[in-house]
This record gives structure tokens, C-alpha cells and sequence, in this order.
């Protein structure tokens, strides 16, 4: 680890779980962690490893998906650098509930579980954080699988277009744009629904204008009146729920 790299210090600064830690404080954590780098499509654990690493990212991106008991994949989250990752390795040493896989090439610092445990015990606040960030996770749970349950499929579609432009996207003069290696299946996971459903959806986004998606670059024209397809403030659509 190079305490020197001012980026590093900037990024753990804004880190949740670090959060009410002194700047001393921060330096030792900051000292305790080891510098990591991983290739474009490499995975940094799957679902159901051993939990032994916790994770903040300094450079790329980092797709989250979890496998369902029937087997089907389901997307969750896009990480961009400054975000943490690997919490329960942090609590206690059990499995990772996702599957962890590098969208481009990627940087980390990681924290493993005895060094995270003794950081623990010298600062409590850091116990505190874990304890707030996973209730959040929680409840960011129990909202998908509403979504997923009660929802219409424009909607979930919508929804995982919004979520993915707020973790990942960068406004410019014509609109939000994705330029991540995000691809349609991808979206079709996000919202629990087929292909098939997507492409249909997306070209009925794309004819009324609202969206533009080329290769591996999305614009979202107007977010504004996607949000209101999101929270079905439009009215009509497809009503079939999968």
C-alpha cells in the first residue's frame, strides 16, 4: 500500500463504514490495507466463497449478481470507484451472498477479515457503521423484491435503467450517459424479466425518444420523464406483470 497516493486517502474519507473516524485514525486504516488489481471479466469471489475480504474500489467497475434458488441470475448493483464492497466479511467470517465480477480493469484496496477485526476492536465506530450500513442493504432488499413482485415489467425495466444511469452514469448537455459494458441480458436480470421483454421495451423507449442505446453506450434522453414511467405517474402500458 503507497500512503502517498493521495487518491486513496480522498476515496477512504467518504468510505460509510470509516465514516466519524479522526484523520490519524484514517491514516492507520489506510495503512492497514493492501493494493489489489484485477483484468477486465475476472471474478473477485463468487456466490458462496468464504467471506475473507473487504473491498473499497479506487479505479474501474464491478458488477454484483446474485443466483437464485431456481437458478436464475439476477443483477443487483454496478460499483464505481469510491464505493466498499464485502461488508460481511467484516462481521464474521461466512459466505458472500453475491458474485463479485470486474466489468473493466480495476484497482482495489482490501482489508482482510483478521485486519478488519482488529481495526474493529481498536476503533468501535467502525462496528457502529457496519451494523447502519447493513440495515440499509436490508431494507434496499426487501424494495427489489417488492419491485420484482408487485411491479409491471415497464417499470422494473425503467427502474434498472435509472438505477444503473445513478451508480454508473455521468450527465452531459444531451441527457445521461452509460458507457459501461452494460448489455441488454444484463437489464433483462435487473428486472426479473426475459430478452425479449427488453428489447421490446427499449425500442418502444427508444421510438417515443426517450432513450438511445448503441453498442455498449446508453443515453437516457430524458430522465425526467422515465422517472415518471418509474413511479407510474404516466398511466396505461403494459400491464402483464413478468
Amino acid at each position: 500500500m503507497i500512503y502517498s497516493d493521495k487518491c486513496q486517502f480522498e476515496y477512504i474519507q467518504k468510505v460509510d463504514i470509516f465514516a466519524g473516524l479522526a484523520e490519524k485514525e484514517l491514516q492507520q486504516v489506510l495503512r492497514s490495507a493492501h493494493e489489489q488489481t484485477f483484468k477486465a471479466e475476472r471474478h473477485l469471489f463468487y456466490q458462496d466463497d468464504p467471506a475473507r475480504t473487504f473491498y473499497l474500489l479506487l479505479e474501474g467497475h464491478i458488477k454484483l449478481s446474485q443466483l437464485t434458488p431456481e437458478g436464475n441470475q439476477v443483477v443487483l448493483h454496478f460499483l464505481n470507484p469510491g464505493d466498499a464492497f464485502g461488508i460481511v466479511a467484516v462481521l464474521r467470517q461466512i459466505n458472500f451472498p453475491v458474485t463479485a465480477k470486474v466489468v473493466d480493469d480495476c484497482r482495489t484496496l482490501a482489508w482482510d477479515h483478521d485486519v478488519m477485526k482488529q481495526l474493529m476492536v481498536s476503533y468501535p465506530q467502525i462496528s457502529l457503521n457496519a451494523i447502519q450500513i447493513l440495515s440499509t442493504y436490508i431494507l434496499g432488499f426487501q424494495n427489489r423484491i417488492r419491485e420484482l413482485c408487485t411491479e409491471r415489467v415497464e417499470r422494473r425495466i425503467v427502474r434498472g435503467l435509472l438505477r444503473v444511469a445513478q451508480q454508473a452514469g455521468r450527465k452531459e448537455d444531451n441527457g445521461v450517459i452509460i458507457d459501461l459494458a452494460f448489455t441488454r441480458q444484463d437489464l433483462a436480470e435487473m428486472a426479473g424479466t426475459t430478452i425479449y421483454t427488453v428489447s421490446r421495451t427499449l425500442t418502444k423507449l427508444q421510438s417515443e425518444n426517450l432513450i438511445d442505446w448503441h453498442g455498449d453506450v446508453i443515453l437516457l434522453k430524458s430522465p425526467h420523464q422515465l422517472v415518471d414511467i418509474a413511479e407510474d405517474r404516466t398511466g396505461g402500458g403494459d400491464n402483464h406483470p413478468l
